[in-house]
């Protein structure tokens, strides 16, 4: 008789309470697809951290690509803005704009706020998630009370539209007994030898298993995937933009998370990691290098101008770390003084680098080569 490697979910009705503790068995993931598809996504994720460690100003990346992240993955929830909004509600956060967009923006402050949590304490702990859940849900709420009946259901409109595909653990003594074992998982590399990038799928499973807030479990998981490869120094900084995969390929997905928990078919779900890993590595790869290039080409065109802008390399920089730009900004910032400001950014217009757009009698201006590359 073969050895059970992994016990299942018997009723996807009932509390998972005995979701099996981590590690799992090396022998589910030392296969020879799950290791070829690993070293091509360390590969790919290490060409991306060589050429995003090498830029300058990091707020170029910054501001730019992890607002795309968390655009898209408030969208996998169904929590839609479009870049027009968000862009104006990140230029002008006193002004009102959408829930949505608020929430989007939420999404950014945890992906910020958790990276410099985790700089400061160097390992994750319970306070780490309960932070970025709060972050994300605008909430003094923790773990999932004892009293609540959560179930996750099948969505769509298909025959098993509404019905129960999983019961995560309940109980709150339960729950954090389960996020201890995953948090011992993370830190602890001399027990737990696994691969970080493997480790991290696998973590990631696991803490969608354990499903211990009433709201937001999806996206404080996609904001920890980001961290744990800023925090064993795989990226500098969080950017790769890894729901975008996760949009694209959403029924894979849910698929590979159901697949561990009704069948433990864990072979699934890790090539599932590895491939929006690599892929992910590469599209944002491509547009931090599309980014740098129309940026230099851009200040080069400037310093040509016969009219001359003063601190143009500043300048440049600037209006590349978001894509809309407003006079207070640069003033701000102690660029400029207000109206030699508002006189540059009106002859970037001229000169069709930005376009100027009045929206609700605010002024913004628009890097359009900017916006081009982070909408595609």
């Amino acid at each position: 008789m073969s050895e059970i490697l992994y016990s299942i979910n018997p009723d996807r009705n009932v509390p998972w309470n005995d979701l099996p503790e981590l590690p799992i068995k090396a022998e589910i993931y030392r296969t020879v697809d799950i290791l070829e598809k690993l070293g091509d996504a360390k590969a790919a994720l290490a060409r991306l951290h060589g050429r995003s460690a090498i830029i300058p100003n990091q707020g170029l990346l910054i501001n730019t690509i992890s607002l795309q992240e968390a655009k898209i993955s408030s969208e996998i929830e169904n929590i839609f803005t479009t870049d027009d909004e968000l862009y104006k509600a990140y230029s002008n956060q006193h002004i009102e704009s959408s829930e949505s967009s608020r929430e989007v923006l939420r999404y950014r402050e945890a992906l910020w706020s958790g990276y410099n949590y985790l700089q400061n304490t160097g390992q994750f702990d319970l306070d780490y998630f309960i932070k970025i859940f709060q972050e994300i849900k605008q909430t003094n709420d923790g773990i999932r009370p004892d009293f609540l009946n959560t179930t996750i259901k099948q969505g769509g409109s298909g025959p098993g539209a509404g019905k129960v595909s999983y019961t995560p653990p309940r109980g709150v003594e339960i729950i954090k007994a389960k996020l201890n074992n995953l948090i011992n998982f993370l830190n602890d590399d001399e027990q737990y030898r696994t691969d970080h990038l493997l480790k991290m799928a696998i973590a990631h499973f696991q803490f969608e298993a354990i499903h211990p807030f009433r709201d937001g479990n999806g996206r404080a998981g996609r904001v920890f995937n980001i961290h744990y490869l800023t925090n064993k120094g795989l990226l500098d900084v969080p950017i790769l933009f890894l729901s975008r995969y996760i949009l694209d390929h959403k029924n894979d997905y849910y698929s590979g998370l159901m697949g561990v928990s009704q069948r433990g078919n864990w072979k699934d779900w890790l090539l599932f990691m590895m491939r929006a890993i690599e892929s992910t590595s590469d599209i944002t790869f491509h547009k931090i290098n599309e980014i740098v290039s129309v940026k230099d080409s851009i200040l080069d065109y400037v310093k040509k101008d016969v009219r001359k802008f003063r601190n143009a390399e500043d300048l440049t920089e600037f209006i590349f770390t978001q894509p809309f730009t407003k006079v207070k900004h640069l003033v701000d910032s102690g660029i400029y003084a207000e109206n030699t400001a508002r006189d540059y950014l009106n002859r970037l217009c001229d000169m069709q680098v930005m376009e100027k757009r009045e929206i609700e009698g605010h002024h913004y201006y628009l890097n359009l080569e900017l916006y081009r590359i982070l909408s595609e």
